[in-house]
């Protein structure tokens, strides 16, 4: 019985071998390509790269869109939203163009995987342009100094500061408010560093500058006493 069964794949070997490889190649040549692979649907984020200088985007596109990849079975799998980038080139974007198609070349995919549709097709973006403002700085005093003395004058050093943003968002008779300076517990002229608050989120700084000084110029309030011992001291003058 040992020697039939190695006398049956012993003999002709070469033939027997080449009558395997011949199957094989036949059955990679024949099979239906969906057999040896797979698709499958990736939610992958898109990311806006270059937005011409100048230019504000004022409504973006969705922050997702829908891949559907095609891979081979053995690497459809390792295909993740991880290793997947869509990036849509604002470079060459226009004030007055609103559609952006999205096609495959923006996809960045793994090795031997393909995109087989996109969803959605394009996005839809509107730009303006940028407008810079010297806005005055406002400084936002909260509380009440104590009895007997007296706020003189509150300035911002420096006084105005340089915003820009979308020129629909951009108005003259906006300020720029800082954070809020407690005068309850001073009692003597005080200068201090306060942040900058834009008023409205469309809108940035022109500068690295987040602060500014404020000075609070403080004074004690004259008695009525007081009062009546300098307006004789005037009049003896």
């Amino acid at each position: 019985m040992n020697r039939f069964f190695k006398r049956l794949f012993t003999r002709n070997w070469g033939l027997k071998l080449f009558s395997f490889l011949l199957a094989l190649l036949l059955w990679f040549t024949l099979i239906p390509e969906e057999k040896m692979s797979s698709e499958k649907t990736l939610t992958i984020p898109l990311e806006l790269h270059n937005t011409p200088s100048g230019m504000e985007l004022v409504e973006k596109p969705p922050s997702t869109i829908d891949v559907k990849i095609k891979a081979p079975n053995r690497l459809i799998s390792q295909i993740t939203p991880a290793n997947v980038h869509a990036v849509l080139n604002l470079e060459k974007a226009r004030i007055d163009q609103e559609e952006y198609p999205l096609n495959n070349s923006m996809i960045s995919i793994p090795q031997g995987a393909e995109v087989k549709d996109i969803l959605p097709g394009q996005v839809y973006l509107r730009f303006e342009r940028t407008k810079e403002i010297m806005l005055d700085v406002e400084p936002n005093i909260i509380g009440k100094l104590k009895e007997g003395l007296k706020l003189e004058k509150v300035k911002a050093i420096p006084s105005q500061v340089l915003i820009k943003g979308p020129e629909s968002k951009v108005r003259e008779d906006y300020k720029v408010r800082t954070s809020p300076i407690d005068i309850s517990l001073l009692t003597v002229t005080t200068e201090l560093e306060a942040d900058l608050i834009l008023p409205d989120s469309d809108l940035r700084l022109a500068s690295s500058r987040t602060k500014v000084k404020v000075r609070i110029l403080i004074q004690g309030e004259l008695t009525e006493e007081k009062k009546e011992e300098e307006k004789k001291k005037k009049e003896e003058k």
